[in-house]
């Protein structure tokens, strides 16, 4: 049986001490330790540290955005009247200087008729008739591009190859994609033929 009248003692448990002199050594450690290397640490500044940093160094720089209210309120230059230009007055543009008058044209005047002359000028060869053929397509022959004609008589198709004669009076000249051109034996008369299939 204990005996419920022996004095409690007053002296702190080592465990308790022993762990609150563990936590002033972390509190200690933690206020001498440098800023950057804590973790958690904010890397920016506060907002109110970047703005009065940054008021300081545009202050300080040339060109900087530094509002003097009192220049403001001085007196305008007067404006030079011929350099100026106000969008607000009515300002009529010089009209611009006339053209130069147009040189004469000379006529040649017509030669005088002689005795037995009237002006008459005979004209010349009529043109031949156009050449009666249609290109109906082209077709490749041992290499070489032919192309196909008809006749206004409906017949059989005629062949003929670039330089070619075709029905004795027309040569083949050349032989494009979408249309051929044929001349007269004689060189004259030379026509674009479109084809028409």
């Amino acid at each position: 049986m204990t005996d419920s009248s022996a004095p409690v003692s007053r002296r702190p448990r080592p465990a308790i001490l022993a762990a609150l002199a563990v936590a002033v050594a972390g509190l200690a450690v933690y206020g001498f330790w440098p800023a950057a290397s804590r973790p958690g640490a904010p890397s920016n500044p506060p907002r109110e540290q970047r703005r009065q940093a940054a008021a300081s160094s545009a202050a300080d720089a040339p060109g900087s955005l530094d509002v003097r209210l009192d220049a403001l309120q001085q007196p305008r230059p007067i404006p030079d009247e011929e350099a100026a230009r106000n969008p607000f007055r009515f300002y009529v543009k010089p009209p611009p200087p006339p053209p130069p008058p147009p040189k004469p044209v000379v006529v040649p005047q017509p030669k005088p008729l002689g005795p037995g002359d009237d002006g008459y000028v005979p004209p010349g060869p009529p043109p031949p008739p156009p050449i009666p053929l249609k290109f109906i397509g082209t077709v490749e022959r041992a290499g070489k591009k032919v192309a196909i004609f008809q006749t206004e008589r409906p017949g059989m198709p005629i062949w003929a190859a670039e330089g070619e004669v075709v029905l004795g009076q027309y040569r083949v000249v050349k032989i494009g994609v979408e249309s051929v051109t044929v001349e007269y034996l004689d060189g004259r008369g030379r026509q674009t033929i479109p084809m028409r299939g």
